[in-house]
């Protein structure tokens, strides 16, 4: 089992997360036609490609440098809300990931902690709002869990990606609060917000890389 990653491991599972929200593009974009603008789909899109030319670049660098030129280049994607908040995210996980070569089980959870953070620094939605924020708290929580249980990497992420995952299904019975899908009142209720699905997605692709 995966007991530390590096940059290799890292970048594989961004790219990998990359193409698993590619392969969502449809479904994001119809999930936000009913409940909000219809551009995220594309937005993430865009984001993706992103990721890819900025690991690109960072080929060689340590994780530190790797997830703050991922940030920095998704931070500029326009189309709302996501593209930045999705920067921001990574420029969190930057600053937790510390200056070595390799991160544990323990480092990974405080690495998501600090993308957690600087994204409550940015929102203060929170599980229930129907945002990304259900699938991600949960998410970060299940893999600090994990992690100080003393499960590998591997095994903490997949627990992560679970929790995400179940986090993301339960905002379709959820009342928006956050985003334009708040206008909606009772309506926005029947379908599965695309922010918490897409990084229900991203946490997959990340722990299906590792597996």
């Amino acid at each position: 089992m995966t007991q530390t990653i590096g940059s290799e491991e890292l970048g594989r599972m961004l790219r990998t997360a990359a193409a698993k929200v590619r392969q969502a593009v449809p479904t994001l974009s119809q999930l936000d036609s009913v409940i909000g603008d219809g551009d995220h789909g594309t937005t993430m899109d865009r984001a993706m490609g992103l990721i890819d030319k900025a690991l690109d670049a960072a080929k060689g660098a340590a994780p530190k440098a790797v997830l703050n030129d991922v940030g920095w280049a998704v931070l500029g994607v326009d189309g709302g809300a996501s593209g930045p908040l999705l920067g921001m995210f990574f420029l969190g996980m930057s600053e937790a990931v510390g200056e070595g070569a390799a991160v544990d089980a323990k480092g990974v959870a405080a690495m998501f902690e600090g993308g957690l953070k600087s994204l409550q620094q940015q929102t203060k939605a929170v599980v229930g709002d129907k945002t990304m924020m259900d699938a991600l708290m949960p998410a970060v929580t299940a893999l600090r869990g994990a992690a100080d249980g003393g499960a590998s990497v591997a095994a903490a992420m997949a627990k992560a990606a679970e929790a995400a995952e179940v986090g993301a299904a339960s905002t379709k019975d959820l009342q928006a609060r956050f985003g334009r899908a708040r206008n909606l009142g009772e309506r926005s209720k029947g379908y599965q917000d695309p922010g918490a699905t897409s990084l229900s997605l991203l946490l997959r692709g990340m722990a299906d890389a590792l597996a």
